[in-house]
């Protein structure tokens, strides 16, 4: 096994999940360790985002507090944050169509693996299959994406 290529795999797929598959073949490594190290690096990412998003929404949320509070002090006006993004009609569009499976299949995958996570986390964090369905998707998108890789634009 070529444990070079298969720790860049890991860590690539931990922040862009949708293209950690492309330089497989180029750095020697088989379909399934491709598949495995793209799998494993999104899987472990997905796991401290979904189940530590409560603590991370939260410091966010003091950190925005205490900027716009400086702010404040120093006379200024801190700019209103938009509501309805692109980004996030897009999030609410996918919640709408396709319901929890969607969101679980395709949010990590589009948007990165740590938002991704976090946003179904947001929606859907207190049912128990959730978590189930990110992994379950993440394991259908790596084997795609590798397939696409390695059988199709190879």
């Amino acid at each position: 096994m070529n444990w070079t290529g298969f720790w860049s795999i890991f860590f690539l797929a931990v922040f862009k999940f949708s293209v950690s598959t492309i330089p497989g073949p180029r750095l020697g490594m088989t379909f399934f360790e491709t598949v495995l190290a793209a799998f494993s690096g999104a899987s472990v990412c997905a796991l401290i985002c979904y189940f530590g998003s409560d603590a991370i929404l939260l410091f966010l949320k003091k950190r925005t507090k205490k900027k716009h509070e400086l702010l404040l002090a120093s006379g200024q006006t801190p700019k209103k944050k938009k509501k309805f993004t692109r980004m996030n009609r897009f999030i609410v569009r996918i919640k709408m169509k396709f319901g929890q499976v969607g969101i679980c299949f395709y949010a990590p995958f589009f948007l990165s693996v740590p938002l991704g996570s976090m946003v179904v986390a947001k929606f859907y964090g207190k049912r128990w299959e959730t978590y189930p369905l990110i992994v379950l998707g993440l394991a259908v998108n790596a084997s795609l994406t590798s397939i696409l890789v390695y059988f199709v634009f190879n």
